[in-house]
């Protein structure tokens, strides 16, 4: 975990204004409670189990258990901080409460050609905190997310990216 992550708590999510909610699916947010508690009530106590007998041996200075253990300790213990002060701001948006269905909202799954080449590709839009490229799991706030965002089936829309525009047409919009 980086030093970032208590930034970006305090600043919102990248991008965007401070103070902005951080949405997630109740699912996201699930995980981030059982991190909370395996981190609290698991992790936490073992390692300073650890670090109480470390401390025992006597010269600390040149005590591998003991540095590392406490190390482990300040990286768990800056990890509860992030993660507490995150579900605290938490905005849990159940995406199968979804009444409009022919639109993209946080939450769907949606289906776009890539009007250049006919590729499709599909992405579910998610949290900041639950975003996975590789399982198809994008951030609200990613420019392909803000692009589709209130499209309906159909729909083409301009999605900015490195190498230029690129025109994104909408093939499918699902939600669980």
């Amino acid at each position: 975990m980086s030093d970032r992550e208590d930034d970006e708590d305090e600043e919102g999510p990248p991008g965007l204004p401070p103070g902005t909610p951080f949405y997630m699916t109740p699912a996201g947010a699930q995980a981030l409670r059982d991190e909370l508690r395996r981190l609290w009530e698991e992790e936490r106590p073992k390692v300073v189990e650890v670090v109480s007998w470390a401390a025992g041996l006597g010269d600390r200075s040149e005590n591998a258990d003991y540095q590392y253990g406490k190390r482990r300790l300040r990286e768990i213990d800056r990890r509860v901080r992030f993660i507490r002060k995150r579900l605290e701001r938490v905005q849990v948006v159940d995406p199968a409460a979804q009444a409009k269905r022919d639109q993209v909202f946080f939450g769907a799954t949606v289906t776009y050609a890539r009007l250049s080449d006919d590729a499709e590709v599909t992405v579910t839009i998610v949290g900041v905190d639950e975003a996975d490229a590789d399982a198809g799991r994008i951030s609200w706030v990613a420019p392909v997310a803000r692009a589709l965002l209130g499209a309906r089936v159909g729909e083409t829309r301009r999605l900015r990216t490195p190498a230029g525009v690129e025109e994104i047409e909408v093939v499918a919009i699902t939600y669980p």
